[in-house]
């Protein structure tokens, strides 16, 4: 594997300010891709050196895969990291890359097309023995469809067959509901993803999102960096994180960690990558769901517990060096609880709010990280993910980490637009957060954006 000097960043926003501090710690230079939007961004001041790629829409800019291998050939760059979002997960740009002569800090494009597949994955995952939920192959036809449902039982959930981020994804209550549903979801898939093929699943109403963190290297060694809990959604897009689940018992988390490397070892994977499984809190079981062949918006989570550069890792494995550590080298270190802070008005159905953020007021605590892109003055464009920061905080326990997040939403100030956090203050004093008495229909099914999240007791 040649080593390189020189990466280019194809992203924007957090995900690109955390791969320059990474490149930075290893010596090696950054070149930027930015969209007409993004010139003044924060990332763009600490790259070495930018490359403005299009408009700011993404279609014309972070979207276009020959823009942005141009980008690093003519910058001289021999590597290109994608984050998370974007091209993150194309297999296409991942196979343009390798062609050009150029390393992509990722997984094999083979590896991002087999995991892509929902379908084939889940059908890969049974074929090892890991349990997945009762559900079907493709549907072809809504007699398929309803033949299925009534041999699964509703609820179910209709899934994009190359899905992610919920879209594609409708809860079918009743029969009556079925076609509508169908209809809808092929249409989101298709305009997402350019795929409107579906499958259905079998609906598990109490569940826990729970997903191990892994990575692979080039000399076949494969480490597993424990779990988070991402419980906390709204239309199946992840609020908060933490880490570790504090549900699981030790013999459940072995079992766990074993499926997820017994299915990346199987695949010989190699980078950094996530296994996502449903549990189930009624029946005590849990289920393969997807695997993310990329880095994860709440990595953090796990570097704050176990004190793992994940993202250094991730570009030394793609030097094809060795993972730094043996699997008993990595422990669990306290508690850590990750809110994602966006630019949303969460007492107005979390409508987006660009503009100015005209004040910045970060917390200041040892025990606490944030991770943004954001500072006084800085424009939040309405092109893009409304994600502003991710704020970590670390405790001895659960508890602990809760007060210290409490604490720090309570110092951090942001004024010129509206952002979350204040509705993560209310999650904060919530009772049955507080005991982990969650699903994740949580916030949908306890708390309307208008309602009062109740207060500590």
């Amino acid at each position: 594997m040649p080593k390189f000097s020189r990466v280019l960043i194809a992203n924007r926003g957090e995900i690109a300010v955390r791969i320059i501090r990474a490149c930075q710690k290893l010596g090696l230079e950054t070149v930027l891709t930015v969209s007409e939007a993004d010139r003044k961004s924060l990332p763009a001041k600490m790259a070495d050196k930018i490359v403005i790629i299009g408009p700011p829409r993404p279609i014309q800019s972070y979207l276009r895969i020959d823009g942005l291998i141009t980008a690093a050939t003519n910058s001289g760059a021999q590597a290109i990291h994608p984050g998370y979002g974007f091209l993150a997960e194309s297999p296409e740009f991942a196979e343009a890359c390798e062609k050009q002569g150029l390393i992509f800090i990722g997984p094999k494009a083979h590896h991002i097309r087999m995991m892509g597949d929902k379908i084939k994955a889940r059908e890969l995952a049974k074929q090892l023995g890991i349990p997945v939920i009762p559900g079907s192959p493709l549907l072809a036809t809504l007699y398929d469809a309803e033949k299925t449902a009534d041999l699964l039982g509703y609820p179910v959930l209709i899934k994009a067959a190359a899905g992610g981020g919920g879209r594609g994804m409708k809860l079918v209550e009743n029969p009556n509901e079925l076609k509508a549903n169908i209809t809808e979801a092929a249409a989101e898939a298709r305009t997402a993803f350019g795929d409107e093929r579906l499958f259905m699943e079998h609906y598990i109403a109490n569940a826990r999102h729970i997903e191990v963190q892994v990575m692979g290297d080039h000399w076949g060694n494969l480490r597993h960096f424990f779990e988070r809990d991402c419980s906390l959604q709204r239309r199946h897009q992840k609020m908060l994180e933490e880490a570790p689940c504090p549900i699981l018992s030790p013999e459940m988390r072995q079992q766990i960690y074993q499926a997820a490397l017994t299915l990346v070892q199987h695949i010989k994977y190699v980078s950094a990558g996530t296994v996502e499984f449903v549990w189930d809190q009624d029946l005590n079981k849990f289920y393969f769901l997807e695997m993310n062949t990329r880095v994860q918006v709440e990595h953090p989570v796990t570097e704050m517990i176990t004190g793992v550069d994940l993202v250094i890792e991730q570009i030394r494995v793609a030097r094809g060096e060795e993972i730094s550590y043996r699997q008993e080298e990595i422990v669990i270190d306290g508690h850590a609880i990750e809110c994602r802070i966006t630019a949303e008005s969460s007492e107005n159905g979390f409508q987006p709010c660009p503009g100015e953020i005209t004040g910045w007021k970060a917390p200041v605590n040892p025990q606490v990280r944030l991770d943004t892109h954001c500072y006084a003055g800085y424009v939040v464009p309405p092109f893009y993910d409304s994600l502003l920061a991710k704020l970590i905080a670390k405790g001895s326990n659960r508890l602990e980490a809760i007060e210290i997040m409490d604490q720090a939403l309570g110092e951090f100030h942001i004024s010129g637009i509206d952002t979350t956090i204040s509705f993560y203050r209310k999650i904060m004093h919530n009772e049955q957060y507080r005991r982990g008495q969650i699903n994740t229909k949580w916030i949908e099914r306890n708390f309307t954006p208008a309602s009062e999240m109740g207060s500590r007791k």
